[in-house]
């Protein structure tokens, strides 16, 4: 992480444990930052540097963030450099917690994250994975990548800027895989980078951030609960799970629409005179619409994604606005697909409808900007 903002530019100062420095010695942290490196409040004294640290950043990022730390933020303690710089602070700050599922899981952990989250701090839900020793659960240490990108989101915004806080979200990813035999499948070109994106950003924003992904090869964003699935009976099955304690739900997956009536057991051979064999279908369900019908948790706002190109008769909003009504979502996101161009890309634009009748143009941009805006409507319902 301190090589990633370094090499992008900004001007980093390691402020250290005494603890921390059992794993990585100051010599190494002053080599790498081109600073001095100090635990205590006593080094530098006419630097004032236990008030000038955290007065002078643009953002505090804690990481890896113990149990310990956590607590002696939330009780406001300042025994080092570092929780007195934490109280000096007037930037975002950014706890990105590590410990054993347990210490994670105690009640006085979860009441100081509450407590750090309710005033504004952003603490970012531990991965799940392999911890110290033999033990597995939740409380690993997130990718340095995905914080990188967090704080990152966190500095674009700004101080306070949780308005998802407390609040659990379900964003779905990807495209589903409907099998014709052991190694072929019906397909989409979705990436699943839009979804990355809106998990990623909810998660930045202080929800609680289910991601159900299909067939994608990206690394876990931070904080996020991740699912992987493959067929869209497997999507259905697990986002209506997810869905029944959902404040927010966003379909941001392209489930194949239709599936083989009959999987083969054995990979299907190429026939010697040429002949294609014959395919039937039948209709997967629509999940956008069973979640918006059902609506598995009352009040849930459903977002829901049209990716279309136009036709002779009818142009792309024309065919977004009749897909509204008939999914009956609250809102619906239309992309322009005509060319391709979206899949794969970083970059993203679309027009946001509204069941209200309402229109939001998202000019051209990053998909996390576009996810950012996406949240701003859904918040804006949450607390209507």
């Amino acid at each position: 992480m301190l090589r990633r903002f370094t090499e992008a530019g900004h001007d980093v100062t390691v402020v250290p444990t005494a603890a921390a420095l059992h794993f990585v010695g100051a010599p190494t942290w002053a080599a790498l930052s081109g600073k001095p490196v100090a635990t205590e409040v006593w080094d530098g004294v006419h630097e004032v540097p236990h008030v000038r640290i955290g007065q002078s950043a643009d953002l505090v990022v804690v990481a890896p963030a113990t149990a310990d730390l956590l607590a002696k933020a939330a009780h406001g303690l300042a025994d080092d450099l570092l929780t007195n710089t934490l109280l000096t602070a007037r930037c975002p700050v950014v706890f990105a917690p590590a410990m054993h599922t347990e210490m994670w899981e105690h009640a006085a952990t979860q009441a100081n994250v509450a407590t750090l989250r309710s005033r504004g701090c952003l603490v970012i839900e531990p991965a799940e994975g392999r911890l110290t020793g033999a033990d597995s659960g939740k409380g690993r240490l997130p990718d340095p990548g995905e914080i990188y990108d967090i704080c990152l989101d966190a500095l674009a915004r700004g101080v306070g800027v949780h308005d998802l806080a407390g609040r659990q979200v379900v964003v779905s990813a990807g495209g589903t895989r409907e099998y014709l035999d052991p190694v072929r499948f019906l397909g989409n070109r979705s990436s699943g980078l839009q979804g990355y994106a809106l998990a990623r950003a909810a998660a930045s924003r202080g929800a609680e951030v289910t991601l159900v992904a299909a067939n994608t090869a990206l690394p876990d964003p931070a904080g996020v609960k991740v699912v992987r699935v493959e067929t869209t009976e497997q999507l259905r099955t697990e986002v209506l799970a997810a869905a029944a304690a959902a404040d927010a739900v966003v379909m941001a997956a392209a489930p194949a629409d239709y599936r083989p009536t009959s999987v083969s057991e054995a990979k299907i051979k190429k026939a010697d005179d040429g002949s294609a064999p014959s395919l039937a279908l039948t209709q997967n369900p629509d999940i956008l619409h069973e979640l918006s019908t059902t609506r598995p948790r009352a009040g849930a706002v459903i977002v829901g994604f049209a990716a279309e190109t136009g036709d002779a008769t009818s142009s792309v909003l024309d065919l977004a606005r009749a897909k509204l009504a008939r999914k009956g979502c609250d809102l619906l996101v239309v992309n322009d697909v005509s060319g391709g161009g979206v899949f794969g890309s970083a970059d993203n634009e679309a027009v946001i409808l509204g069941a209200d009748g309402s229109a939001t143009d998202v000019p051209h941009g990053s998909k996390t900007a576009l996810a950012h805006v996406i949240w701003d409507e859904v918040a804006a319902r949450l607390h209507d």
